[in-house]
C-alpha cells in the first residue's frame, strides 16, 4: 500500500455510499468519524486526494454550489473506473496484515545499561498511557452511542482489544526486568553465604 492509500480508499467508499458529496462534506465526515483512531486518512489530505482522483477519472464533477454566502463547491461522484479502484484497494486493505515497529522495541533491545528502576518506570508509564488510551476509546464510543454501527463497534473492539495485549505484554515485560534485577541483588549474598 502506499501513502495516501487510506484516504482515497475512504474517498471513494464515501461517495459510493453517499452517492455525491463535496470535499466539505467529505472531510466532515472523516473528523466525525473520527478516522485518525483506527486508520491513517489524512483529514488534512481530503481535498487535495479529490483533486487527484478527479485527475485520475476515479470521480467526477457532478456540479458546483455556491450556497449562499458560502463559498463554491464542486459535488463530486465515483466513476466506474472509481468503483473498480474502490475493490481493488479495499480488498488489498483487507488482506495486508502489517505489524508496525514500536520504536520501544528497538529501545528495550538497547537498554542493557539503564537502571532497572528507570526502565520500570518506562514501561509503567506507557502502560498508564495505554490505559488512558483505552479510557478515552471507551468513553468516545459511549457518546457517539446509536450512531455507531456493528462495523464501528468492532473497529472500537479491535483497538481496545490491541491496547490490552499492549498492557499485558508490558506489564510481563516489566515483571521479568523486576524478577531478574531481585535475582542480582540476590546472588552475592547468597555466594558469601554458602563459603
Amino acid at each position: 500500500m502506499k501513502r495516501g492509500d487510506s484516504t482515497r480508499l475512504f474517498l471513494l467508499a464515501e461517495l459510493v455510499r453517499r452517492g455525491q458529496a463535496h470535499g466539505h462534506e467529505l472531510r466532515r465526515e472523516a473528523k466525525i468519524g473520527r478516522t485518525e483512531l483506527w486508520t491513517d486518512v489524512g483529514v488534512g489530505s481530503i481535498y487535495t486526494t479529490l483533486r487527484r482522483l478527479n485527475d485520475e477519472g476515479l470521480v467526477e464533477p457532478v456540479r458546483t454550489e455556491r450556497p449562499g454566502l458560502l463559498p463554491e463547491r464542486t459535488i463530486y461522484t465515483i466513476t466506474d473506473e472509481g468503483r473498480r479502484e474502490l475493490r481493488v484497494l479495499r480488498d488489498e486493505f483487507l488482506r495486508t496484515v502489517e505489524l508496525p515497529a514500536d520504536p520501544f522495541d528497538l529501545g528495550l533491545s538497547v537498554s542493557d545499561d539503564v537502571p532497572q528502576a528507570e526502565l520500570r518506570a518506562i514501561i509503567d508509564d506507557r502502560i498508564g498511557t495505554f490505559r488512558t488510551r483505552i479510557e478515552q476509546l471507551e468513553h468516545q464510543q459511549d457518546a457517539a452511542g446509536d450512531y455507531l454501527d456493528d462495523r464501528d463497534r468492532d473497529l472500537f473492539a479491535h483497538l481496545i482489544t490491541r491496547l490490552r495485549a499492549e498492557i499485558a505484554w508490558h506489564s510481563a515485560v516489566a515483571d521479568r526486568i523486576t524478577a531478574e534485577h531481585d535475582k542480582k541483588k540476590t546472588a552475592p549474598r547468597d555466594a558469601k553465604e554458602s563459603s
